[in-house]
């Protein structure tokens, strides 16, 4: 226990000894304007691929620039020992466009450190989204290999350039390299913090079906002083069938919508119990929202099921008076899954239900073949609770895992193709102005997450697994 003591003593002092160097160099990357989406940045995307091969054979994973059909994609593989586990650690080098730029208090691809209550943050685009996400992952490495001590994981680093547009090669990407990607473990960098002082792992991602419906009437617009109390409204038969969606209890009347929904696990429950609800809203007011009974808001946020309405039209919807009874009205809508749920069978369901509730000579029409379901990271995976450990060792508060009522399908997307678990975390916080003017990153943080990476490869090296 002294020897693997000091072995992470070493690496850690390394990492410290390693900071300043560490932040110029993750200057050098914030200065890349890697910008995915037009083919006019193609050159920043391949000038940031090149410079990540540098840095990863700097660190002793040697690694290659490959090129899909859309932009590159940066593979690193570490000189492979059987008897440690191997992880996959997943990035994006990709950025969002930075316009408006003269938002910025600083341009977005001159990387500006300023003082804020103390700290020092740095200001870019990238910072946060995604770039301050996996350079502490890159930077871990480093410190194990400088500290002259054998990195106790194998590592693979897939670190794509197409997130930001929505993975479009990355499918194709891993089916043609499935032999190389083979892991125990894939890492996501790419998720928040609880708080500034509390980690967090996240388990539980929702899936997510987007439907449009329209109800046609038997007539075009007519009108509505003539037939306005004897002809078929769309409005008003469109709004009544969605003021229907939900019951008095709250819960989605869809029948067969909750079909396959699990209980949540009652540890999973008392752990979210604890949680200051206001930490968990910030500054969003949740006063007269649905409430599904027997469950509390964050429950409901991460683990239970939804349907919310996006839009309605139809109609006059224009500034000036027109009376008119409108032949069609719509609404698009969109569906948050949890595990167990398969969204086609869900969105026939609603299809259904709504096309039962039709009065005569109306019909319906439909639009919608996107959706994805549900990832769920069994909690009591030894993975996860190797990351707590490491995680609980550098952090002033214990980590916990949470839920996200959002969608990743990237994490469903490495399952599937892979085989394994993703542990999705991450060091950003929800005021660093992702995808907004002033991207920013606490450099206390980016410290914090690459002294937290050397743990999370401590740890997981010494995992039990079926190697």
């Amino acid at each position: 226990m002294a020897n693997a003591q000091s072995r992470i003593d070493a690496v850690l002092a390394r990492a410290e000894a390693n900071f300043a160097g560490s932040v110029d160099r993750f200057i050098s990357l914030l200065g890349i304007p890697s910008v995915s989406g037009s083919p006019d940045d193609r050159a920043g995307l391949a000038a940031c691929a090149d410079w990540l091969v540098a840095r990863l054979d700097e660190s002793g994973v040697p690694a290659r620039r490959i090129e899909t059909a859309g932009n590159p994609v940066v593979l690193g593989l570490s000189p492979a020992a059987p008897d440690r586990p191997t992880v996959l650690l997943y990035g994006h080098y990709d950025v969002q466009p930075s316009a408006p730029d003269d938002l910025w208090t600083s341009p977005p691809f001159e990387p500006a450190i300023r003082l804020v209550d103390g700290r020092q943050v740095v200001y870019a685009r990238g910072a946060s989204d995604s770039k301050g996400q996996f350079w502490p992952m890159l930077e871990a490495i480093r410190a194990w290999r400088e500290a002259g001590v054998l990195l106790p994981v194998n590592i693979i680093v897939l670190l794509e350039g197409e997130e930001e547009m929505g993975s479009p090669s990355l499918a194709a990407f891993i089916d043609a390299h499935r032999e190389q990607l083979a892991c125990e473990v894939a890492l996501i960098s790419d998720s928040d913090m609880w708080s500034p002082t509390r980690p967090a792992i996240t388990t539980r991602m929702k899936g997510l079906v987007h439907e449009k419906v329209t109800v046609h009437a038997p007539n075009g617009d007519l009108h509505s002083g003539h037939f306005g109390t004897v002809a078929a409204n769309p409005a008003q038969i469109l709004s009544s069938i969605l003021g229907r969606i939900h019951a008095a209890d709250g819960r989605v009347a869809v029948p067969g919508f909750h079909d396959g929904v699990p209980d949540l696990p009652a540890a999973l429950r008392a752990e979210w119990s604890r949680l200051d609800l206001a930490e968990a809203l910030g500054s969003v007011s949740i006063e007269g929202g649905p409430r599904e009974g027997g469950h509390s808001p964050i429950e409901l946020m991460w683990g239970r099921p939804g349907i919310d309405i996006n839009g309605i039209g139809g109609g006059n919807t224009g500034p000036a008076e027109r009376s008119v009874l409108p032949g069609s009205a719509h609404a698009r809508l969109s569906f948050r899954l949890v595990g167990g749920q398969e969204p086609e069978a869900v969105r026939q369901r609603f299809r259904d239900w709504v096309r039962g509730q039709l009065p005569p000579g109306c019909r319906a029409a439909f639009e919608g073949d996107y959706g994805t379901g549900a990832v769920t990271i069994t909690e009591t995976s030894p993975f996860i609770a190797a990351t707590r450990e490491a995680l609980d060792r550098e952090w002033p508060e214990p980590s916990l895992l949470k839920g996200t009522g959002g969608t990743v399908p990237l994490v469903g997307l490495l399952a599937d193709r892979l085989g394994v678990d993703c542990i999705v975390m991450g060091f950003i916080l929800g005021d660093d102005a992702i995808h907004a003017a002033d991207e920013h990153f606490d450099l206390e943080r980016l410290h914090r997450a690459t002294r937290s990476w050397v743990r999370i490869f401590d740890a997981i090296g010494r995992v039990e697994t079926a190697r």
